[in-house]
């Protein structure tokens, strides 16, 4: 899959293929599904606290006699059935880390690439450098590449704190580097830009390397000639090995008919 490469100016100067393996996939949404909700619990603080009847300031002295009022009794205004008493089963502060696989987190980032590029939603520009950090050079940017007031999300190859600086006062702009975006942040945007060497990172980053090939492999000259020496080499030591085995074995038959010519002129001696 190509993508025509912008300039700043908002022509274009060439194109880049994308690698199949990072962006043409197909997505798989309940990875993605897995890996939003991984991202959204983690940014969660978790430091939700609200007081129970126990923890509320006062209430220590029983506010009447136990009978004879002809009301209900109570022991405490810090009752949580009284206003201003404590709350029952309230939220405590807890963690909501949640982890998934390495291999999931790289397949949702790959299905949410290849989702954007078959939504066309994914455009590169040339790696970008401004001499002064200001909004509307950023913006003058945005608007000959004819994306102006669109939610988008800026990936760059590196820290570079002039796009940062300039593109960071447009709403709706949000600027990342390669190596660390999420998959909610790939989905959470209506136009994905992509500076030309931080395509690079994501391939390196995210490619499948368990892409072989199956074409057989051919074996050089060198190889075969080589091949050839151990297979003679296999064969003589097989025939040598065969004629020491049959000399062994006529050996033993002539010593075992020593042997027997040896009893029997014992036994006429013998009679």
């Amino acid at each position: 899959m190509k993508v025509d490469i912008h300039e700043k100016s908002g022509s274009k100067k060439g194109s880049v293929t994308l690698n199949p393996s990072v962006f043409g996939i197909e997505p798989n949404v309940a990875v993605m599904h897995q890996a939003v909700k991984m991202h959204l619990a983690n940014r969660r603080q978790g430091t939700h606290k609200t007081k129970e009847r126990a923890e509320v300031r006062g209430g220590g002295r029983k506010p009447w006699r136990q009978k004879g009022r002809g009301v209900a009794r109570a022991g405490t205004t810090r009752s949580p059935l009284w206003v201003g008493g404590g709350t029952i089963f309230g939220p405590r502060p807890h963690s909501y880390h949640q982890a998934i696989p390495k291999k999931m987190r790289l397949l949702a980032r790959r299905s949410a690439l290849s989702l954007k590029a078959q939504s066309n939603e994914v455009l590169v520009v040339e790696n970008l450098s401004f001499e002064e950090a200001k909004t509307s050079h950023f913006a003058s940017m945005l608007k000959a590449i004819d994306i102006s007031g669109k939610k988008i999300l800026l990936l760059t190859a590196s820290k570079n704190d002039s796009v940062l600086r300039s593109g960071r006062n447009i709403p709706n702009c949000f600027i990342l580097e390669a190596r660390n975006v999420s998959t909610y942040d790939l989905l959470n945007n209506q136009v994905l830009l992509i500076e030309e060497d931080a395509v690079e990172v994501l391939n390196g980053m995210l490619a499948d390397e368990k892409n072989f090939s199956s074409e057989p492999v051919k074996a050089d000259a060198e190889t075969e000639e080589v091949v050839d020496e151990v297979v003679v080499d296999d064969e003589t030591a097989s025939d040598e090995t065969t004629e020491a085995e049959e000399e062994k074995v006529e050996e033993d038959v002539e010593a075992e008919g020593n042997d027997d010519d040896a009893e029997t002129n014992d036994e006429e001696e013998k009679a």
